[in-house]
């Protein structure tokens, strides 16, 4: 059924093929509208927002058209008056976008063309950050709309000789229905389609976007690991440097018994050094293999469907992930502001968090990805201020690189409702071998122990992390090569086009913005890694990055050479020309 469809962006070439078709459906068809002499239907919101088409061949089949949020009106606006849909004027308006027009040519109308439009509409709207969507539906297609996962929002909208009903659906819900109940047929979809959308066909299987697609170049298999001296693998925080040369001798002195012998099973060694370097009492301490490892055991434990939590937005996506898609909390964002540079504003955390009866918060700090550090002594004034109730989650997996003395952890250690995350991955070079510790005081650190399975770090892990931080000279001497590796790549990138926007961190890391009607931050990722460069595309975390942001680790001189050279010759191809730009504001 759908063999040899093409599903696109639209193009300026389709605005008037769009427009014609609008009218014979909408004014001649189904008399929603009046017909008008030219033939054609337009609204305010040509030109801003998106649409995608379906194609065979030359011909043009359907097109569906999205509302992004950062444009700040939808086209339901001019049905509804103030607060008649509370879907509208409450909640989280920055993470809505509207599905309108989903319009077919009528022959095509028994294909797979309409359904594989609301799909590619649910995907480009899920690559974009976008948490729920809404819909005018046709009342007589209002099987078709429920089939997909949208529901009724309790509002009936007549226009002309229309009926429609106002859907809505959750983006995770809508793609884990499609993945769960269509896969099938989708299966079958994604083989026999031309999909050239900016976002993959199938999310991923458990629903998390993660960076690290450059070892798929490399080959997840390990045949190939030459490839690694190829890849510049810029898409993921691990550190630019190796470990310290103890490190390096730890692992290599007697490999084959690190790899046959069980390790202390508590990790007690790897306990004892964190808590004398830190100068933590070590009954604070809780140890695993990775952030990861100690997020899943730790919220597993304190979380349910019934909690609430809110998340700083932008913010690292596995935070999300657990409390939404794994335990189905009800969470909420704390939008941070491009025009506050990002900076988290703590009048308004404190605010909101004494309005909003959470149990959980969670700030990252520095910020991953804005790359903003907040001063230690303003989070423990809004901590201070916050109800009892109120648990806070403090993850500095890149304070080394910011100062470590900034560390909440002495407070985490003697405070009931506080707690520190601190992964050695990142800031030690040990993302490979796996190793983070939780502070928390006494009792609670006590309750995730009871849930900690034996030899919960490996012997690898637990001898690269006491090598570790038994050298502190030579990670302090790194952390600082970095931000000079990282004002130098900032500079070559920000001389590549004036339109695009560096922004630096203070850790491992640099952001580019993209401008409006440019391309996408999806296809400058998808161009640079023709040349092996891989980078992060931040639209899946949020949409305040409206679809324009890249992520860029900092690595060597060389490394970040390539780095400047491919995304230079990635905008060179993607410079939209003036006969062929794309119909919309993001494309």
């Amino acid at each position: 059924m759908g063999r040899d469809l093409q599903l696109r962006a639209a193009t300026a070439e389709d605005a008037e093929w769009i427009h014609e078709l609008r009218h014979r459906v909408y004014a001649e068809e189904l008399g929603q509208h009046a017909p008008v002499p030219a033939g054609r239907l337009r609204d305010g919101l040509d030109g801003e927002n998106v649409y995608l088409v379906a194609a065979h061949g030359a011909t043009r089949v359907g097109f569906v058209s999205l509302t992004p949020p950062w444009l700040g009106r939808y086209g339901l606006d001019k049905y509804l008056g103030d607060g008649e849909l509370p879907l509208l004027t409450d909640g989280d308006l920055e993470g809505l976008f509207e599905v309108r027009l989903l319009t077919v040519e009528p022959r095509w109308r028994s294909t797979a063309a309409a359904p594989l439009l609301m799909y590619a509409a649910l995907r480009w709207i899920a690559a974009r950050g976008g948490r729920r969507l809404v819909a005018m539906g046709r009342s007589d297609l209002l099987d078709m709309y429920r089939a997909a996962g949208l529901r009724p929002a309790g509002r009936t909208i007549r226009s002309g000789a229309v009926v429609f009903e106002v859907m809505t659906g959750d983006v995770t819900e809508l793609t884990r229905l499609a993945r769960d109940r269509h896969r099938p047929a989708l299966d079958r979809l994604e083989a026999a389609v031309d999909w050239r959308l900016d976002v993959s066909f199938a999310p991923r299987p458990d629903g998390c976007e993660h960076g690290g697609a450059s070892f798929t170049a490399i080959g997840p298999d390990f045949r190939d690991l030459h490839r690694r001296h190829q890849v510049v693998a810029a898409d993921v925080l691990d550190a630019w440097f190796p470990p310290a040369p103890g490190v390096r001798v730890a692992l290599a002195e007697d490999p084959g018994w690190a790899a046959r012998t069980s390790p202390p099973s508590g990790a007690e060694g790897l306990v004892a050094e964190i808590a004398a370097v830190r100068a933590l009492p070590e009954a604070t301490l809780v140890v695993g293999a990775g952030s990861s490892d100690l997020i899943f055991r730790a919220f597993g434990r304190w979380l349910t469907p019934y909690s609430r939590v809110l998340l700083v937005d932008p913010g690292y996506g596995e935070y999300a992930h657990v409390t939404e898609r794994v335990i189905g909390c009800r969470t909420d964002r704390f939008r941070l502001r491009a025009e506050d540079r990002w900076r988290l504003d703590p009048d308004r955390l404190s605010a909101v968090v004494a309005s909003g009866g959470y149990d959980l918060v969670v700030v990252v700090n520095p910020n991953n990805p804005t790359g903003v550090h907040t001063p230690a002594a303003v989070l423990r004034q809004v901590i201070a201020a916050a109800p009892a109730r109120t648990r806070w989650w403090i993850d500095e997996a890149y304070l080394g690189y910011h100062d470590p003395a900034e560390s909440l952890a002495g407070l985490a250690a003697t405070h009931p409702r506080v707690a520190v995350c601190t992964s050695m991955s990142k800031m030690y070079a040990l993302s490979g071998v796996r190793a983070a510790y939780l502070v928390a005081e006494p009792a609670t650190a006590a309750q995730l122990r009871r849930w900690t399975p034996p030899w919960p770090v490996s012997l690898p892990a637990q001898l690269a992390a006491v090598a570790a931080l038994r050298d502190p000279a030579y990670y302090r001497e790194a952390w600082l090569r970095t931000h000079v590796l990282r004002r130098d790549l900032a500079a070559g990138l920000a001389g590549l086009d004036e339109s695009v926007t560096v922004e630096e961190s203070v850790a491992n890391f640099l952001t580019l913005t993209l401008p409006p009607g440019g391309p996408s931050a999806a296809r400058l990722v998808a161009e640079c890694r023709r040349h092996d460069v891989y980078l992060r595309d931040l639209s899946p975390l949020s949409t305040a990055y409206q679809g324009r942001v890249v992520r860029v680790a900092v690595r060597d001189t060389e490394e970040n050479a390539r780095i400047t050279a491919a995304c230079r010759a990635a905008l060179d191809t993607l410079r939209p020309r003036p006969a062929g730009s794309v119909v919309g504001a993001a494309r």
